[in-house]
C-alpha cells in the first residue's frame, strides 16, 4: 500500500477499499484471538487455505484495492464465545461456527465457499439440543451489544485495509482537519466517557487538563498491561482490532499536541504484541503514523514497550517509571500525569479500551453515545466472563446490565446445575458480589456501594463448592508475590494478611483471627502508596463481610463447608470396599494407615483403617487406591 499523501487520498483508497471488501459476498473469519490459537485455530486456517489453492476455488486470503475474488478467508479477531472454540464466522451471513478442527475444512470450502451454503453440523448447539446457526440468535449474543468489538472477529486483524474498508480512520481524518484541539477535548468530555482501566476517571477531562497543561514535550500513553487473573479484555482489543485503538491514541495526541506515544504491553501477551507491531509498520507505510501525516503539520510516532509481566505496572506512576528505564514502582503524586507524567511531562494515559471507544464517539457523536446506558456512566463495557458458568468468553455489554441478566441470560447460568454463590469482580483489587447482589445494576457508581469495583473487567463465577476463604487466599498469594515491595503496609501486611489466611484453610485458625485480618486490611488501604496497595485487601473485607460464617467455620468448627479445602477434609476407608492389597498403607508417609485383624465374611484379606489423628492430609493414599475405599467427607 503507497504512502497517503493527503486527505483526498485516504478517501480514495478507503472507498477503494470498501468497494473490495463488499466485493466478497462470503467471508471466512478464523479466530485468531489467542484463545482459539491456543484450541488449533491456525491448523484450521491453514488448511483451509490449502484447500482452496489446491483446488483453485476463487477465494482469496488478502484484501486487494480492485474488486477480486466473491470471496475471502481472513483471520479474525475475537468473537467472544471462548468455550465453544475454534470459532469461525461467515459474513455477512452472520454465521457462527463452532469447535471447528482442520477436518472440517473440507465442508467449509465445498458448502460455504463454493456455494454460500451454511454447514449445519458445525452450528452452536442450544441448551436443547438445537442447532443455532445464526451468531445473534444464540442466547450468548442475544443481549450484548457490541460496540468496541463490533469489528472483531468481521474484519481480518491483521489488514489496514479492512480496518479502511469498514471506515477506518475517518474519526482521526475529521480530527485532523475539521476539529480543534479544543473542540475534541470537549467531544470526549460531552460523551462522559470514565476510564475502562477500572478507575472510571473522565477521559476527556484528562484530555483538557493535558492540553492546558504546560510543558513540552507531551505524551500519550496506552495502558495495555492488563494484570488481573483472568482478564483479557484488553487483550482481545489488541489482537483483534488494533487500529482502532492506535486510532483512538491518534485523536488524542491530535487533541493534546502530542508528537510522541508509547503501548504498555505485558510480555506475557506476543500475540498482541505482534499484532500491534504490524498495524503500527502498516500505518507508517500509508502515512497514518509518522511526520506530517495525511500532508498535515501534525507528526505522531508510536513505540511499543514490552512490560515484563509485574501486576503494580497496571498503575500509572509504576507504568511510566518502567518505560522511563527504572523499576515499575509507584511514586507518591505530588501531580497528576496530567502536569507531570512521563519523563516529568504533561501525559495522557487511558488504557486500551478507553482508546478503543473514542473513534466511536467522534464519528456517531457524544450524544449519541450518552444514549447507551446510564448517563452517569455511558457506553458499554467489555467483560471477560469466566469460571462455573457454562458460557464463558469476552462479552461487551451496555453499562448498568443487571449481574442476573449476565449469569443466566448471557452465562447460561451455573455449570453442572450448582448453585450460585459468588462472583469475584475486579480481579484482586475487587471484591465479591452474591446473590443478594443480582439485580445490582454493574456500572462505576453503583457497583462501589456494594463493596466491589468494576476494574478493568474481571468476573469470575462461582458456585457453592467454591471455598470464599480459598478465594480470598489466592487473591492475597498473587498480590503478595506481586507487591513492589516499596511501601510497608503492603510489603509485610499482605504477607501477614496471607500467613493468616493459609493457617485458617489448613484447619489452624485461631480466635481472633477475623478481627486481625479485618484490623490489617483496613490500616493498609488507608496506609498503602499506591491504588494497587489500597485495594489489596479488598477480597478480604468482602468475604469477611459477606461469608462470615465460613470463617467462623474454618477457625472453630475445623469445617470447609464448600469442601474445597483439603486439610479440613476427613479421610476414612469403607471396609467393605477395602480389598486388602494394603497399596493404601505403603503409600502413606506418615503411618495413619494399619490393618487390623479380623476379615469380613466375602473377604480375603483383613481390611485397613485410617488414624484421622495421624493423618496429614497427603491424599497419598486416595490415589493409590484403585477399589474407590479410601473416602473423602467435607
Amino acid at each position: 500500500m503507497s504512502k497517503l499523501a493527503n486527505r483526498e487520498a485516504l478517501k480514495k483508497a478507503r472507498d477503494a477499499y470498501k468497494k473490495a471488501y463488499d466485493h466478497e459476498k462470503t467471508k471466512i473469519l478464523v479466530c485468531a484471538g489467542n484463545g482459539c490459537i491456543a484450541s488449533g485455530s491456525l491448523k484450521v486456517y491453514d488448511k483451509i487455505v490449502e484447500i482452496i489453492q489446491a483446488k483453485k476455488v476463487a477465494c482469496s486470503v488478502e484484501l486487494k484495492e480492485e474488486p477480486g475474488h466473491p470471496a475471502g478467508v481472513k483471520k479474525g479477531g475475537c468473537p467472544g464465545f471462548c468455550n465453544q472454540s475454534v470459532l469461525v464466522v461467515v459474513e455477512p451471513q452472520g454465521w457462527l461456527y463452532t469447535h471447528v478442527k482442520p477436518e472440517d475444512a473440507e465442508d467449509i470450502v465445498e458448502l460455504t465457499i463454493k456455494q454460500g451454503k451454511p454447514v449445519d453440523r458445525l452450528a452452536y448447539k442450544g441448551p436443547d439440543g438445537k442447532p443455532i446457526i445464526k451468531k445473534d440468535d444464540i442466547p450468548f449474543y442475544k443481549k450484548q451489544q457490541r460496540i468496541v468489538l463490533e469489528q472483531s472477529g468481521k474484519i481480518n486483524a491483521e489488514s489496514i485495509k479492512e480496518y479502511l474498508a469498514v471506515g477506518g480512520y475517518s474519526a482521526f481524518e475529521k480530527v485532523l482537519f475539521d476539529m480543534t484541539p479544543e473542540a475534541v477535548c470537549q467531544e470526549v468530555a460531552d460523551s462522559n466517557l470514565r476510564g475502562r482501566g477500572g478507575a472510571g476517571f473522565p477521559a476527556g477531562q484528562k484530555w483538557g487538563d493535558t492540553l492546558k497543561a504546560q510543558g513540552a514535550p507531551k505524551y500519550v500513553v496506552c495502558n495495555g498491561d492488563e494484570g488481573d487473573p483472568g482478564a483479557f479484555m484488553d487483550q482481545s482489543v489488541m489482537e483483534g482490532i488494533p487500529h482502532q485503538m492506535i486510532e483512538g491514541m491518534l485523536i488524542a495526541a491530535r487533541a493534546i499536541g502530542a508528537e510522541q506515544g508509547y503501548i504498555y504491553v505485558r510480555a506475557e501477551y506476543p500475540n498482541a504484541v505482534a499484532r500491534l507491531r504490524l498495524a503500527i509498520q502498516q500505518a507508517e507505510e500509508c502515512g497514518l503514523l509518522g511526520d506530517k501525516i495525511l500532508g498535515s503539520d501534525f507528526s505522531f510516532h508510536l513505540t511499543i514497550y514490552r512490560g515484563a509481566g509485574a501486576f503494580v505496572c497496571g498503575e500509572g506512576s509504576a507504568l511510566m517509571g518502567s518505560i522511563e528505564g527504572r523499576r515499575g514502582m509507584p511514586r507518591v503524586k505530588r501531580y497528576r500525569s496530567t502536569e507531570r507524567g512521563l519523563y516529568e511531562k504533561p501525559t495522557v494515559l487511558n488504557n486500551v479500551e478507553t482508546f478503543a471507544n473514542v473513534p466511536i464517539i467522534i464519528n456517531k457523536g457524544a450524544k449519541w453515545y450518552r444514549g447507551v446506558g446510564p448517563d452517569s456512566s455511558p457506553g458499554t463495557k467489555t467483560f471477560a466472563l469466566t469460571g462455573k458458568i457454562e458460557n464463558t468468553g469476552l462479552i461487551e455489554v451496555p453499562m448498568g446490565m443487571k449481574l442476573k441478566e449476565i449469569i443466566y441470560d448471557i452465562g447460561g447460568g451455573i455449570r453442572g446445575g450448582h448453585k450460585f454463590k459468588a462472583v469475584q469482580i475486579g480481579g484482586p483489587s475487587g471484591g465479591c458480589l452474591t446473590e443478594a447482589d443480582l439485580e445490582l445494576p454493574l456500572d462505576f457508581d453503583n457497583v462501589p456501594k456494594a463493596g466491589a469495583i468494576i476494574g478493568s473487567g474481571g468476573l469470575v463465577v462461582m458456585d457453592e463448592t467454591n471455598c470464599m476463604i480459598e478465594i480470598a487466599r489466592f487473591f492475597m498469594d498473587f498480590t503478595k508475590k506481586e507487591s513492589c515491595g516499596k511501601c510497608v503496609p503492603c510489603r509485610e501486611g499482605t504477607l501477614r494478611m496471607l500467613e493468616i489466611l493459609e493457617r485458617i484453610v489448613n484447619g489452624a485458625g485461631k480466635d481472633g483471627d477475623i478481627e486481625t485480618l479485618d484490623e490489617l486490611a483496613t490500616t493498609i488501604s488507608k496506609a498503602a502508596l499506591c491504588g494497587l496497595g489500597k485495594t489489596a485487601p479488598n477480597p478480604i473485607l468482602s468475604t469477611i463481610k459477606r461469608f462470615r460464617n465460613e470463617y467462623e467455620d474454618h477457625i472453630y468448627k475445623h469445617k470447609c463447608t464448600a469442601g474445597e479445602c483439603k486439610k479440613l477434609k476427613k479421610l476414612y476407608i469403607v471396609p467393605e470396599n477395602c480389598s486388602g492389597c494394603g497399596s493404601c498403607a505403603k503409600a502413606c508417609p506418615a503411618g495413619a494407615i494399619t490393618q487390623q485383624d479380623k476379615v469380613l465374611a466375602d473377604k480375603k484379606k483383613a481390611y485397613y483403617v485410617l488414624d484421622e489423628t495421624k493423618c496429614i492430609k497427603c491424599f497419598a493414599c486416595t490415589e493409590k487406591c484403585k477399589f474407590d475405599a479410601v473416602k473423602e467427607e467435607a
